[in-house]
């Protein structure tokens, strides 16, 4: 590497990544959240202005996704691993750590000194709830990691939405099971996103516990240690909110709560979206075919890509899980959203809405057969005669 960005491979080829400094776009996106107190105090206490960040997540960024195109662009594999030893990157991750914390403690004491009508309370609930879905994708790219501090470090950022499990869940739970009918955290074709919440958070939250208690148990150690990996983070969150909570009196806890319920709705909406009725085939043997970059959903648009550490290119996340976000590759002919995922989130709120734009696009994926399909049982038979699906008895190819 001859000068910052620069990487030269073995082979004399030279690789300039050209997003290197668009990647601090990760820390400005949830470090908006305070401009909407910073207009509450500027307009007077105009609790309405709490609402204009809102309208910057889910109508500017999908514009600007628009306007701003997709990326299909791949380092050269000969550079990769001098791309991922770069630390420059890492520390962009580690810098979103405090500011995240200090969303969140910001957040409290805003709602706990401002008299606040209901619909600010809300508007604050949405944007230090979101700044906690920051923290989740944060916890997700740190967590894959074998490093034990950057795995700490995921555990802490996880803290103050009480979503500490998901280190565990996702990493041996998930990553597993994705697009199978096993997982709670796969959404099948014709499942609203409102019913898959309710299959997806408390059935994440039992494997989380059950993959842990399993492990500890194997190790002939009790579930109530300290060396579980879910009790530690929960500690963490406990005496933070224990601290705002003393400083600014109970009446804070509904705001709490509701910030760690929107946080983990972020993470809710992620999954519904990044794996929709895609379906990995049972082999003979009984286990699951392995995971290929066609079982999640892909998107390359530019400026949501670089708010959330190339979470968007799924595919590749997941057929290599330990792979690091500025090295993540677009693959061709894979299932495609038409947006990014604050676009797409927004679109999964109104089902009908959702339905029409994406059956579609899965219906092509999967060739129109039932057996590449991840249907919700209760709606197979009326999906497959509504648009003509084809039967089958065994498992067949997926159309990539």
């Amino acid at each position: 590497m001859s000068k910052a960005g620069v990487f030269t491979g073995p082979s004399g080829v030279i690789y300039r990544d050209r997003k290197r400094h668009l990647w601090f776009s990760s820390l400005f996106v949830p470090a908006i959240v305070f401009v909407g107190p910073a207009l509450y105090f500027a307009t007077g206490n105009n609790a309405l202005m709490l609402w204009l960040p809102l309208a910057f997540y889910y109508l500017t960024v999908p514009v600007l996704d628009m306007l701003i195109g997709e990326d299909t662009s791949n380092p050269p594999e000969e550079v990769v691993p001098q791309l991922e030893n770069d630390p420059y990157y890492r520390w962009i991750l580690y810098a979103l750590v405090p500011l995240i914390w200090g969303a969140w403690f910001y957040g409290a004491w805003f709602v706990g000194t401002q008299n606040l009508p209901w619909h600010g309370v809300l508007a604050m609930i949405y944007l230090i709830g979101g700044t906690c879905g920051v923290g989740i994708n944060l916890g997700h790219e740190l967590g894959h990691k074998k490093g034990k501090g950057e795995r700490w470090l995921a555990k802490f950022v996880l803290a103050p939405c009480a979503y500490g499990h998901f280190f565990i869940e996702h990493n041996k739970g998930h990553h597993k099971d994705v697009a199978t009918p096993e997982d709670p955290a796969s959404s099948r074709m014709g499942e609203s996103i409102w019913k898959f919440a309710l299959r997806e958070l408390p059935g994440a939250a039992k494997r989380a516990w059950r993959l842990e208690k399993d492990r500890l148990t194997a190790q002939g150690k009790s579930v109530w240690s300290l060396e579980n990996e879910i009790i530690q983070p929960a500690i963490i969150t406990l005496v933070a909110w224990g601290t705002v909570l003393a400083i600014f009196g109970i009446g804070l806890l509904p705001y709490i709560l509701g910030t760690a319920f929107w946080g983990a709705f972020q993470l809710t909406s992620a999954n519904y979206i990044e794996h929709y009725g895609l379906l990995r085939h049972k082999k003979a043997n009984g286990r699951y075919e392995r995971t290929q970059p066609h079982h999640s959903w892909n998107s390359n648009h530019m400026f949501s890509n670089w708010a959330t550490f190339h979470l968007q290119r799924h595919s590749d996340h997941h057929a290599h899980p330990t792979r690091r976000y500025q090295s993540l590759r677009h693959f061709e002919n894979l299932p495609e959203l038409p947006n990014g995922y604050f676009g797409m989130f927004f679109i999964s709120y109104f089902p009908p809405i959702w339905y029409k734009v994406m059956d579609k696009r899965l219906l092509e994926h999967a060739g129109y057969d039932a057996r590449n399909i991840n249907f919700d049982p209760a709606k197979r038979e009326k999906l497959i005669e509504k648009y003509g699906i084809k039967h089958g008895d065994a498992p067949a190819k997926v159309v990539v």
